[in-house]
């Protein structure tokens, strides 16, 4: 990569240009669907390098692999990701133009991602998701199914912001090229989407090595299937897509290095007077920001040494700036006489000198002065602690207070880290510099707690801000906004960050540049960074240190001095507080967002016999949630329980309540209570809870065996079904007061539902006309508006798009449900007698009901959980108990008696003959459970289907 200032060779533009018409011909096309491709052959002959992050969920719905490119997409740490449910990890807001207005439906990611690849096929696409920080992202997704028994999701996620603004880098076979779109065509990558290429057997070498080991084989079965990752740069330019590591090849680069680098005793041994930047050299830029900050006359050069200007002084009780590459003039020990400076260096500790001048430091004093650092030299010859004195002059210290005065009024205008830290980086280049950027620690812009220990060697930064001159130089090494990086203290970077103070490097030399690039994630980028100057400040505010600030000069401008430190860091302080009013504010809104997220539930259940849609719309665009709630819940028998409801009131106070609702609910429903004494609970609990507690209910039950639907209403809009005919009818029911009046009785109504049907139910906030009648939107929503042909994600963009508003202040929750029924054929119910002898019974009919659904495969371990079931009802029932098979996607079984004790999971004594039948079936089932019924209770199973 050429440095700072120098053109590209004109080999590298020809190679260029040479990879834009390859592109543009024939060759960028993919093969055909029967072509044959060799292992690691791409389709077009020219791959993209894209970041790739790899998210693997398990078949329980956990993240089993969280990679360090996922960190840095999505804000998550692997630590923390690791092993948790992944519903609800990164949410998405899938936006739908519906009419004059935006719609944004809220989703989760992964669960929208496992349900597109339920079919067994890749899918590829764009979806926007919510990261760590609640910003939103534009990501490309490929996602495949993981066939086996494991199950699963395999998901590969890249970043389209920076794809989009300048392009992919190239790979052609072995060489890798930087896209060399023209100047007309930046910015012309916005129809750049996620794409598959065909079918092919065999992973590419650089995407298998991505992977685990164990994942490689189930990943190659999916892309015979779909094909692999590609991009689609136009209609017809597919390139396919390979992962870009941008460590790739630091580590060949940096096992060379034992040779040709120095180790630090023969560092040490050449130690000598470091050179010192000519400030009056032809070619180079006067120092722009701070031009009077520089002496008006240099000092005369030492006998043996080049010049060098005094330093800033420092208050009292300061830590000095460490100063890299400068010669000290070092203090003496307590006790200790000052030893004579010969040959023009700096008289050192032989073990300081092994030390520091093993990481291109200046050597130390023991005890005095941190690793690393040299202290400004104090004494009778130095101005009065705390003032500038003769090093400043009135205009100096003005254009200091000029550029003090600067950053109180542009920095920390909001509460909003990222744009914070923009704002501070923008003030500084060009001003101060010609590159700023704000790394800060990961952990404390993540975590609610301060760090307990001081930042280390493993202390992880996340870079929040960079800006950089766009004429000054080439700054296309430098990690991007999001990256993950960790500086050990051997760095410029981490010694300021874990010494808080600032690290001043007036000129990078090559050893220090070496560390430094390889900290970046590559050795080769040492000569970019080699010569110019750097400053690191620490970012730290009430005793926390938040990050840091690293400014860069090209080598064109007067190098950064210790004025320069002394006045950045005054600056540091200021910026560091407002840094971290953001942090705070953030952390009290991560709470509240957490807090009325978890309220509203983001994917429909699949329920058997039944499919549901919903939306939900704040009436306050900043809010993520007000008073409405809506719920699924499924119930024994393959029933469903449907609830809308609205809290009366708006805001924090409203969503509150609205969560001890939605809770209360979802245990009263758990005891499959009928739906009048359901509510009459739920007003008996609100009294209790408060005046204040007021809100307006409808709760349904749909048994899709019997296809009955029975209704209560709390003073709640009415529903509305429509038939399969298209036909809306208001369902008249008792409308009853709502929940917390009390005195009040709830009454139910039972209705027949045919198969098709749809049932809409709603909050006020959609049919209610501000100045108009409530029932001139319920007579709309009554009229041809939902087709029953549609699907119920269908239905609810249709409603939305015809009654909804953005003039509209109040929330609304919609709810759809799609009556399909079980049909009769899939079910099958015995009841049998208080008898042990039904046990046997009870196995036969088992046997023979699967041999008729054909799932002979499920009848051993179907017989032997029923046998333990029946015979622990048949103990305790007392007139009845009833066997209940249904087969849908699954295998689900029910046994019911009329004893109302739940039954419990307990462990087993060693030789006992009893109190293993629970444990056989936590063993055996995929998932059961117990719940209690209007009268007596239900235990139940289920078995995944065998494979056809």
């Amino acid at each position: 990569m050429p440095s700072s200032g120098e053109t590209a060779a004109p080999g590298a533009v020809a190679r260029r240009e040479q990879t834009e018409s390859m592109v543009a011909e024939s060759n960028s096309t993919p093969l055909p669907a029967g072509a044959e491709t060799a292992p690691g052959d791409h389709p077009t002959g020219v791959a993209a390098l894209v970041r790739l992050a790899l998210v693997v969920v398990d078949r329980a719905g956990r993240i089993a692999q969280w990679s360090r490119a996922a960190e840095e997409l999505f804000g998550h740490r692997a630590e923390a990701a690791t092993d948790r449910p992944a519903s609800g990890l990164l949410p998405a807001l899938e936006a739908r133009v519906l009419g004059r207005c935006a719609v944004r439906r809220r989703c989760d990611a992964l669960d929208t991602l496992a349900g597109l690849t339920a079919a067994g096929r890749p899918w590829a696409g764009r979806l926007t998701v919510t990261d760590r920080e609640e910003h939103q992202r534009d990501v490309l997704w490929w996602a495949y199914p993981l066939p086996g028994p494991a199950g699963g999701l395999l998901a590969l996620a890249a970043d389209a912001r920076p794809l989009r603004s300048s392009g992919p880098r190239l790979a052609l076979g072995e060489r890798l090229l930087p896209f060399a779109a023209t100047p007309g065509a930046r910015g012309g990558f916005h129809g750049l989407t996620a794409a598959l290429t065909p079918p092919a057997a065999e992973l590419p070498e650089p995407l298998a090595r991505l992977l685990p080991a164990a994942l490689r084989a189930p990943l190659r079965a999916a892309a015979a299937l779909g094909g692999l990752p590609a991009l689609r740069l136009d209609a017809t330019t597919v390139l396919a897509v390979l992962p870009s590591d941008p460590q790739a090849g630091t580590a060949h680069v940096a096992a060379g290095l034992g040779r040709r680098y120095p180790t630090p005793q023969q560092r040490a041994a050449r130690l000598g007077p470091p050179p010192q930047a000519d400030q009056s050299a032809p070619g180079r830029r006067p120092q722009g920001p701070l031009p009077a900050q520089r002496d008006p006359a240099p000092h005369e050069p030492a006998p043996h040494g080049p010049a060098r200007r005094d330093p800033a002084p420092h208050a009292p009780g300061e830590r000095p700036t460490a100063v890299v590459g400068a010669p000290p003039a070092p203090l003496p020990a307590p006790g200790r006489e000052t030893p004579p400076r010969t040959g023009g260096g700096a008289t050192i500790e032989p073990q300081a000198a092994v030390e520091s001048s093993a990481h291109g430091l200046p050597p130390r004093r023991p005890a005095q002065a941190p690793p690393g650092a040299v202290p400004a030299p104090t004494g009778a010859e130095g101005p009065p602690s705390g003032r500038l004195g003769p090093f400043l002059t009135n205009g100096q210290a003005g254009e200091q207070l000029a550029l003090l005065n600067e950053v109180g009024g542009k920095v920390g205008t909001t509460l909003d880290l990222g744009f914070t830290a923009h704002e501070l980086c923008q003030v500084l280049v060009p001003r101060v510099a010609d590159f700023a950027c704000v790394d800060l620690v990961d952990g404390l812009i993540s975590d609610s707690e301060l760090p307990v220990s001081r930042p280390d060697d493993d202390t992880m930064l996340r870079r929040v801000a960079l800006v950089f001159n766009q004429t000054g130089g080439a700054w296309d090494h430098v990690l991007s906004e999001g990256s993950l990086v960790s500086m050990p203290r051997r760095t410029p970077p981490g010694l300021a960050l874990q010494l808080n103070q600032p690290v001043l490097v007036p000129v990078v030399s090559a050893d220090v540049a070496v560390d430094y690039a390889i900290a970046l994630g590559g050795a080769r980028l040492a000569p970019v960074v080699s010569g110019r100057s750097m400053l690191v400040v620490p970012l730290s505010a009430r005793g926390t240190v938040l990050g840091i600030l690293k400014l860069l000069r090209l080598p064109d401008r007067a190098p950064f001095d210790e004025s320069d430190a002394a006045t950045l860091k005054e600056l540091a302080v200021r910026a560091a507080l407002s840094l971290d009013n953001a942090r705070l504010h953030r952390a009290e809104a991560r709470v509240a967002t957490t807090l009325q997220r978890s309220m509203i539930p983001t994917r429909p259940p699949q329920i058997p016999g039944v499919q549901i849609a919903h939306r939900y719309l704040p009436g306050d665009p900043k809010a993520e949630v007000g008073g409405d709630w809506f719920d699924a819940i499924q119930l024994p028998g393959s029933r469903v329980a449907l609830v809308v409801g609205d809290v009366m009131g708006h805001g924090i106070h409203s969503a509150a309540a609205m969560g001890r609702f939605r809770t209360a609910m979802q245990t009263l429903a758990a005891l499959d209570l009928p739906p009048g004494q359901l509510l009459r609970h739920l007003d008996n609990l609100a009294q209790k809870l408060g005046d204040d507690h007021l809100a307006t209910c409808l709760y349904a039950v749909y048994d899709p065996i019997n296809r009955t639907c029975e209704l209560a209403s709390a003073g709640h809009v009415p529903p509305v079904l429509v038939h399969p005919d298209g036909s809306g009818e208001l369902l008249e029911i008792p409308a009853g007061a709502p929940i917390g009046v009390g005195g009040v009785p709830f009454v139910a109504k039972t209705i027949d539902v045919s198969d098709g049907s749809m049932l809409v139910l709603c909050t006020d906030g959609l049919v209610e006309v501000r100045g108009g009648d409530i029932g001139a939107g319920l007579a709309a929503l009554c009229g041809n508006l939902i087709d029953p042909q549609q699907s119920p994600e269908q239905a609810c963009d249709e409603v939305l798009r015809r009654l909804h508003s953005d003039d509209r202040k109040d929330d609304v929750a919609l709810l759809v449900a799609r009556f399909d029924g079980v049909a009769p054929s899939e079910v099958a119910t015995w009841n049998l007698t208080v008898d042990q002898r039904e046990v046997r019974r009870a196995r036969s009919l088992v046997r023979e009901q699967l041999a008729a659904w054909h799932l002979e495969a499920l009848s051993d371990t179907t017989e032997l959980l029923v046998s333990e079931l029946v015979t622990n009802a048949v103990r305790v029932a007392r007139d009845r108990v009833q066997l209940q098979l249904i087969r849908v996607d699954k295998l689900l079984v029910e046994v019911s008696d009329d004893n109302h004790n739940l039954p419990s999971l307990e462990p087993a004594e060693q030789l006992g003959e009893t109190g293993r039948g629970l444990t056989l079936v936590t063993k055996l089932a995929e998932h059961w459970g117990t719940a209690r019924k209007a009268v007596g209770k239900v235990v139940w199973f289920e078995l995944p289907l065998p494979h056809a």
